[in-house]
């Protein structure tokens, strides 16, 4: 199941708190020591952050394209939406936190947002990247391809016949961690640029 239809079955089924635009949000959550999941969805995208005790501690962000986490999804907010939190059992949301931490929360503060620089086109540093793994020359079916940046996990995939894995980020150097069917791992850095969309990969 993809996340975007697991955060929303998990929705479903906890009360709302309110809606709340950017602005408020986190004011809001503090003031109640809120412990729960916020959601904004449109047309084109879904933002989820997370709460613990009133304190934004996790975020996602979900489009056509793919998936961005922790600050990295902090990073899509324009401070025009509007969310509805919904209380989760601490325990859940923990469990959440783990893969989607966010580190930078004064991009979340009043007035950070307006701070928020715009991204979303090749110019300003997001894109996707495609990494082909291949063991001897020939592709990888089935290999777990997970991406950390600054020891907090930005994407994971599994690899396709073809070997390929496909994530949405933010330009930059990532470490790469490549699982093969036995359980085997293997670590590679990967830079990510315009001048680099493709990276080949030799397990």
């Amino acid at each position: 199941m993809k996340i975007r239809e697991m955060m929303k079955n998990l929705l479903a089924d906890s009360p709302l708190a309110g809606t709340y635009p950017s602005e408020e949000l986190v004011r809001f959550a503090r003031s109640g020591g809120i412990t729960g999941v916020a959601q904004f969805h449109d047309e084109e995208k879904d933002l989820f952050l997370a709460f613990v005790n009133g304190e934004p501690e996790g975020a996602i962000y979900v489009d056509e394209k793919g998936e961005l986490y922790g600050d990295n999804a902090v990073m899509m907010v324009r401070g025009t939406e509007s969310f509805a939190l919904h209380e989760v059992p601490q325990d859940i949301v923990d469990a959440m936190v783990m893969g989607c931490r966010i580190f930078k929360k004064s991009r979340l503060e009043t007035p950070a947002w307006s701070e928020v620089p715009e991204f979303g086109t090749k110019s300003a540093g997001l894109g996707n990247l495609t990494l082909v793994v291949q063991k001897e020359g020939r592709p990888e079916n089935g290999v777990r391809v997970t991406l950390r940046k600054d020891g907090q996990i930005v994407g994971s995939d599994v690899t396709t016949g073809d070997g390929s894995a496909g994530f949405r980020l933010l330009f930059g150097s990532y470490d790469c961690v490549l699982q093969d069917r036995a359980g085997a791992l293997v670590t590679r850095q990967v830079r990510f640029g315009t001048d680099n969309p493709k990276v080949v990969l030799e397990l």
